[in-house]
């Protein structure tokens, strides 16, 4: 067993091989997720004690946790892997007390001491040890920065200054620093504080318009930071190591202000507000992605002006909170694009890997493609298109999306030779096109840079000339392609070593012979489903290899469905298999957990059938340490 530090005093050195093998292996102490939503008003007016809680790493409703020491609303609240802390407010004078809870054990809130004053509409971050309050009325704007010790109790003490006095400000923290938004006067100004020193905040930038009634709620993950704002949908975005405005992230689900906060390293969660009335919505986006909220479920009763936060967010370190093991990928990504077809057209498809439902749109390619091919890097997906006209030739044109800015793809570049029916794979830096069809049979091996733009270059031949090879199957050491057909149906499978240029060597067989099958992969283990084994038979097939190693293909399960063509996709724990043709094209989304063995599950459907689309995913095994 690995030798790995204890998360309650975060210390020690680990690298993350071991952290990876603890998280994997189920042995990583996993230190909770739950959200909690406390006081506030139901009419808007009215003060209230409840505290209600969430399992962040699921979605559904709220639940009952216990009750405050005294109703209250336009408080705080911030948290260590233990304890939560709630801190001044109005009931219906200003309050100087702060009350805390243990998430271990479910009740009702206890003393802690005083604030340095009676303060209400306070921003407030947190790390393991230290929680720290900033502004607020009292009942003039102030611009104090105090702190407590978690761990203990007693009162507050004094910190530093903000750099502009306000309430209704709010704060994030990774593990060092704390950043805070916004607020009353309206302001887009952002500060931040290194939170295990003393001393005055510095400037960090702006966000992307004044907050006039709330910064809205912080969540981070341990290096993003999201601010629901507050006065409507949008959502704003920082990297929280660094220094500089806010970007546009997204929106809420349903517009409102006086929304309150919570993550772990993988969810933004944001409970109640007001959208004219008192809201019971809870809604998340993955911290990584971004782009509109989705519905989360409902607390048990509307609240506004109430606070939130959670026992997992950024300044608790990131990698081992929320729904293990998907929240510890560092590849990030969860999104798996199908691109074209001729029944698809020039239709962009975006499914989010870790949930299930149906796809959504993501924007459009620059033209169709067809018997095309994708790689993916963790921030950008890149399609050869095949031929752009079923009754037409193959083309050589590439064409590129961001995976965080949804819209339509833009040039590339030209692959070395115009073809069709590729073989596909990747790392971060590199992506990979093999063999092909031009319409005769080649084995003309490309390779692309994804961060840039530009042709590809060679870089070498699959053993034979070869036809409908998989696309998917990598580590960030190798490309694996299996099946095809030259001429007749293979079982072979090969592998490139991606930063090198060769020709490819082999690896091992598939349990049967099949071309038009592609796969899903982790780090470790890559998965190769359906395909089609006979003109006009398809078949269900889910056979896989141990991606490190060479050797033959072992069974894994079936497919929901017979079929060849499908776009994969994955995140390193869950692939999905879009589309298809069965043999007529299929709108159909399967899954499986990569790591077991098993059938496929219905994941959702596509809005268009498809098959032979391009795919493209940004959390596949290629992309971890890459």
């Amino acid at each position: 067993m690995a030798n790995y530090p204890q998360l309650d005093n975060c210390s020690g050195v680990w690298n993350l091989r071991e952290v990876y093998d603890a998280v994997m292996g189920g042995y990583w102490r996993n230190a909770g997720a739950k959200g909690i939503i406390a006081g506030g008003t139901s009419d808007n007016n009215t003060p209230i004690s409840t505290i209600q809680q969430i399992n962040m790493g699921s979605t559904g409703n709220a639940s009952d946790f216990g009750d405050l020491t005294e109703s209250k609303k336009l408080a705080t609240f911030f948290s260590s892997f233990n304890r939560g802390l709630a801190a001044g407010g109005e009931n219906p004078s200003t309050s100087n007390v702060v009350c805390y809870i243990e998430y271990a054990t479910q009740g009702n809130a206890a003393d802690f001491g005083d604030l340095i004053s009676a303060q209400r509409m306070i921003g407030s971050c947190a790390n393991s040890t230290r929680g720290l309050t900033a502004g607020g009325d009292s009942p003039a704007d102030i611009n104090n920065i105090n702190y407590v010790t978690i761990a203990s109790t007693g009162n507050q003490t004094d910190f530093g200054d903000l750099t502009v006095a306000r309430d209704s400000l709010s704060g994030l923290s990774s593990p060092t620093r704390g950043l805070f938004a916004g607020g009353q006067p309206a302001t887009d100004v952002i500060d931040f504080v290194t939170i295990t020193t003393t001393g005055n905040a510095t400037d960090f930038g702006n966000l992307t318009a004044n907050s006039d009634v709330r910064a809205g709620c912080g969540a981070a993950s341990s290096t993003i930071g999201i601010w629901g704002q507050g006065t409507g949908h949008n959502m704003d975005k920082v990297v929280i190591a660094s220094e500089g405005n806010a970007v546009d992230y997204g929106d809420l689900s349903v517009s409102r202000q006086n929304t309150s906060g919570m993550s772990n390293s993988h969810r933004a969660i944001f409970g109640g507000g007001n959208d004219s009335t008192a809201s019971n919505v809870i809604d998340f986006v993955l911290i990584n992605v971004g782009g509109t909220a989705t519905d989360f479920g409902d607390l048990t009763t509307n609240v506004n002006r109430q606070m939130g936060g959670s026992q997992a967010h950024g300044g608790l370190n990131d990698g081992y909170q929320g729904t293990r093991p998907a929240v510890f990928n560092e590849a990030g990504g969860d999104i798996a694009l199908c691109a074209g077809d001729t029944s698809a057209g020039t239709q962009i498809e975006e499914t989010q890997i870790s949930t299930t439902g149906n796809a959504n749109l993501f924007g459009d390619l620059s033209q169709n493609g067809y018997n095309s091919a994708g790689v993916g890097s963790k921030t950008r997906g890149v399609f050869a298109l095949g031929y752009t006209d079923p009754a037409g030739s193959e083309t050589n044109i590439m064409t590129y999306v961001e995976f965080k800015t949804k819209g339509n793809s833009a040039d590339f570049g030209d692959l070395t030779q115009a073809r069709r029916l590729m073989g596909a794979g990747n790392n971060n830096t590199r992506g990979i096109f093999a063999a092909g069809k031009t319409p005769s049979l080649v084995n003309t091996t490309d390779y692309i840079t994804i961060a840039t733009t530009g042709n590809a270059a060679d870089f070498g031949n699959t053993s034979s000339s070869t036809q409908g090879m998989s696309m998917g199957a990598n580590n960030n050491i190798r490309v694996v392609v299996g099946g095809g057909r030259s001429p007749d149906w293979t079982n072979t499978i090969e592998y490139f070593t991606i930063s090198t240029t060769s020709n490819a060597t082999d690896f091992g067989n598939l349990t049967n012979s099949r071309q038009y099958t592609h796969a899903t992969s982790s780090t470790t283990r890559a998965v190769f489903g359906g395909g089609e084994d006979a003109p006009a038979s398809n078949n269900n097939i889910l056979d896989y290899v141990t991606t490190a190693t060479t050797g033959n293909a072992t069974d894994f399960g079936d497919l929901t469905q017979a079929r060849r063509g499908t776009g994969p996709g994955s995140n390193s724990v869950r692939g999905v298999f879009m589309g298809g043709s069965s043999p007529s094209n299929v709108n159909t989304i399967d899954f499986i957990t990569i790591a077991s063995t098993g059938n496929a599950t219905d994941f959702g459907d596509l809005i268009k059938v498809a098959a032979f689309p391009g795919a493209a995913s940004n959390g596949h095994g290629g992309l971890v340490g890459g």
